[in-house]
């Protein structure tokens, strides 16, 4: 059998079971979701609306430098930036772009494995936009942490103080950069995965309440599903194709709503670009949803969608593509920290104490090596 044969096999097969007769409806597991069956009455169309709200995007990125199944030390950074009417706006009172190093580490106490986190900014004047240290602490068997029923690996727990970062540094856009009306859009749902995380979105809540800025968070991709086990973007697409829903840019609300103690918030699906057939699942914090009124909402995505022009990616925002960028830890930019650590390793004279550590988590690294000489 050829290897065409097999792949004309294994289409086949995914034509089989992925149907879409049925489409089926929005499905969010849990008591802590309430879902919205399709209806063509929640499209809306985006139109033209001239706003003076500013815009807030921020994001982050991380990447281990050097690890070992017992410490991970990763450098990680967070960004936002302003636009206001499709204008970068310049910030006043904060740095766009704050790098720390965290450094992650494992102890045995209390007949466990836990994993402790120490924070080292790249500049002084980053100490104040990063996380509390004491609740980056976790039992390496914390649910919230562990992948299925295996132990957390330490590397994803070192991760953690970037996402925490992200809330601690939004709470400082909204403070210092942004006014009533505003609106700060994060990179990812608004939902918290982690023990402790909630902690910094309830204090970015509360100020954004109390100043009037409209907290959201848009996803890059999506990952939730219909009740008939379709992909819930793809089966939205199809059923506006269906109902003949034409409207250039569109955004569908609602979908559902959550109000859990983790996920506080509306989700809308927003396709914000004619020039693109991509739909996003966006989220605004659920308690300002209730003041906002339709003619708001219409006005928060119409501005999203102004944003959403660039040639690069029509249809997703340009201030996160940037906020991306800015962010983002380039592996160039991570082997001189690697080189740099491991060489101040060898100065102080400990390269022998810790190589022992990391060749136990790296052979995969050097399997990949190999394979690159080879080729």
């Amino acid at each position: 059998m050829s290897l065409a044969d097999v792949l004309d096999r294994v289409i086949e097969n995914l034509d089989r079971y992925v149907g879409e007769a049925d489409l089926g409806n929005p499905f969010f597991p849990g008591s802590g979701y309430k879902a919205y069956p399709f209806s063509v009455e929640n499209f809306r169309e985006i139109k033209a609306i001239e706003s003076g709200r500013k815009m807030a995007f921020v994001d982050g990125g991380n990447q281990e430098v050097v690890g070992a199944p017992n410490f991970s030390i990763q450098i990680n950074r967070v960004f936002f930036n302003v636009f206001q009417n499709k204008k970068r706006v310049l910030e006043r009172e904060m740095p766009r772009r704050i790098e720390f190093f965290s450094v992650t580490f494992s102890n045995f106490r209390q007949d466990e494995i836990y994993y402790d986190t120490s924070i080292f900014p790249v500049s002084e004047e980053f100490e104040d936009f990063l996380p509390d240290t004491r609740d980056l602490s976790f039992s390496s068997m914390d649910r919230s942490v562990m992948q299925g029923n295996l132990r957390a690996d330490i590397s994803l727990v070192s991760s953690i103080a970037r996402r925490f970062a992200e809330w601690e540094f939004s709470k400082h856009v909204i403070e210092n950069e942004l006014g009533e009306k505003d609106i700060i859009v994060m990179d990812g749902t608004l939902q918290t995965a982690f023990t402790n995380e909630s902690k910094y979105s309830k204090m970015v809540y509360e100020l954004a309440k109390k100043k009037d800025v409209i907290v959201t968070g848009l996803t890059k991709t999506c990952g939730l599903f219909t009740t008939t086990g379709l992909s819930l973007l793809g089966a939205a697409r199809k059923f506006a194709n269906n109902n003949n829903i034409t409207y250039p840019m569109w955004y569908y609300y609602p979908v559902a709503e959550a109000f859990t103690s983790v996920h506080e918030a509306v989700i809308l699906l927003v396709k914000l670009n004619p020039m693109t057939e991509r739909i996003f699942r966006f989220e605004i914090y659920r308690d300002q949803v209730k003041k906002l009124g339709i003619d708001q909402i219409d006005e928060i995505v119409a501005s999203l969608s102004n944003n959403s022009a660039d040639i690069t990616f029509p249809g997703y925002p340009y201030g996160l593509i940037d906020a991306d960028s800015n962010a983002r830890i380039r592996s160039d930019e991570m082997q001189r920290y690697k080189y740099a650590l491991l060489s101040t390793m060898s100065k102080k004279g400990i390269w022998n104490k810790f190589v022992r550590h990391i060749q136990a988590k790296d052979a995969h690294n050097k399997l990949n090596q190999i394979s690159l000489w080879e080729s």
